[in-house]
């Protein structure tokens, strides 16, 4: 198999594996990506493309909502409210990173600062667990169910997706989390990610293409074929997998697992053990 081929499979992979869990997806592909030495303009546009693929499983797994609420946006008020809470939750991040995207880019797309990011927001989740368990008020769920949410519940979580411009953060920790801040329940936080993932990463891979089209030409085509394919196939895998496992844990474990994951980029880096892009 070409080389190049193979670099797609394995970033297809790790995206897949990653986009949906709080450890972050783009955080892994610029780890993955630099230690493949695929970590150029061209691979950058590459890894927020590649993320429509994990968009599809979305699509796939949820493919009756969705086609409800295609069915229902002209008459039935519960979709309606449904839509318009995706509109708005999807806004913050959309105008953020028109407005500092090149600049994040520039500054944030190298390993060490996801590494310090991973670390960061695994201290997070853990903080927030343990208020979870301790039933501290303001954390109690209120919204068991995402066909409960209003525009301002919306608004909330869009507004903590937002940080997930800092690559390592998580787009999916910074959502479910949030949620669980905000007063949704585990379930309804979760579910409420997977939907907001759809515009978000639709549109982010887009205008990420639009954007970069003079890099690439249609020799390009079949890295971003694989890329996308084996993205769908490991995150549709992923989705089901975590839907089963909220039911009965918490997320500590991935807190765990960023925690320790971002200590152990930063000592290769301190160490030369690796050469990172930035050490």
């Amino acid at each position: 198999m070409d080389a190049v081929l193979l670099k797609a499979m394995v970033l297809g992979v790790v995206e897949g594996l990653t986009e949906f869990l709080p450890i972050s997806s783009t955080g892994h592909l610029i780890l993955v990506g630099d230690l493949l030495d695929f970590n150029d303009a061209r691979a950058q546009v590459f890894q927020i493309v590649i993320q429509t693929g994990a968009m599809l499983a979305i699509v796939w797994e949820y493919r009756q909502r969705f086609l409800a609420l295609a069915c229902g946006l002209r008459r039935d008020p519960a979709a309606q409210r449904f839509a318009l809470n995706l509109i708005v939750a999807f806004l913050p991040a959309a105008v953020l990173g028109l407005a500092f995207g090149r600049a994040i880019k520039a500054q944030l797309f190298q390993p060490v600062p996801v590494a310090l990011a991973f670390i960061l927001g695994g201290v997070i989740i853990l903080w927030v667990e343990r208020r979870q368990r301790q039933g501290t008020a303001p954390m109690q769920p209120r919204i068991q169910s995402v066909d409960e949410m209003r525009w301002p519940d919306a608004l909330k979580v869009g507004l903590a997706q937002s940080l997930a411009l800092i690559p390592g953060t998580s787009r999916s920790g910074a959502t479910i989390i949030g949620g669980l801040c905000f007063g949704l329940s585990r379930r309804a936080a979760t579910e409420f990610s997977f939907f907001l993932a759809v515009p978000t990463l639709m549109a982010a891979g887009a205008w990420d293409m639009w954007k970069n089209r003079a890099l690439f030409s249609l020799a390009d085509l079949p890295l971003f074929a694989v890329g996308t394919v084996v993205s769908f196939l490991s995150a549709f895998v992923c989705v089901r997998w975590l839907l089963r496992y909220i039911a009965s844990h918490d997320f500590s474990l991935f807190a765990w697992y960023r925690i320790a994951f971002g200590c152990l980029v930063l000592f290769t880096a301190w160490s030369g053990m690796v050469r990172w892009s930035v050490g």
